[in-house]
């Protein structure tokens, strides 16, 4: 492998995390009632840094987790390749400059909000847009929510998992 490419799985350890945590709540579980059930003994700042995906799980862990979680590993492991990719669940830091040159003529009020945004703060050359305030801008704007997180995705500097 050639040492310019570079593979980032944090996307994936902040999606894998937010399907444990979503399957814990679930269940209805703290993060300290349900590092109790678990037999390795892990403290619940452990679970907290899986959870944020600050932390790799090995394989082993995502068993035992899931298996406490009564949820098939697969199943969370599944589920996270399916939201890493989706626009819609991650809070997205919008390159301003980039948005603004793009072309699109569906897109034509999105541009000029970020124009706006430019021309009331010149410095600001990014924003962060959660999953909610990109559902109220569609909503604002009459578009569909996944039709504008998966526009303004591609002009994202990154992506960050939100945890519902």
């Amino acid at each position: 492998m050639s040492d310019s490419v570079r593979v980032d799985d944090r996307p994936f350890a902040r999606a894998l995390g937010a399907e444990i945590r979503r399957a814990r709540e679930q269940h209805g579980l703290t993060r300290e009632e349900f590092v109790r059930l678990l037999p390795s003994g892990i403290g619940d700042r452990t679970l907290l840094c899986y959870e944020h995906g600050q932390r790799y799980i090995s394989c082993a862990r995502l068993k035992e987790l899931a298996a406490a979680l009564k949820v098939p590993a697969w199943e969370l492991f599944r589920a996270a390749t399916k939201s890493e990719g989706d626009p819609t669940r991650y809070t997205l830091r919008i390159i301003l400059r980039k948005l603004v040159n793009d072309d699109s003529p569906e897109f034509e009020s999105v541009r000029q909000w970020a124009a706006n945004r430019l021309k009331g703060a010149p410095a600001t050359r990014e924003v962060l847009l959660s999953t909610a305030t990109i559902r109220e801008m569609a909503a604002m704007l009459d578009l569909v929510h996944n039709d504008l997180a998966e526009y303004l995705a591609a002009f994202a500097s990154e992506r960050i998992a939100d945890h519902r």
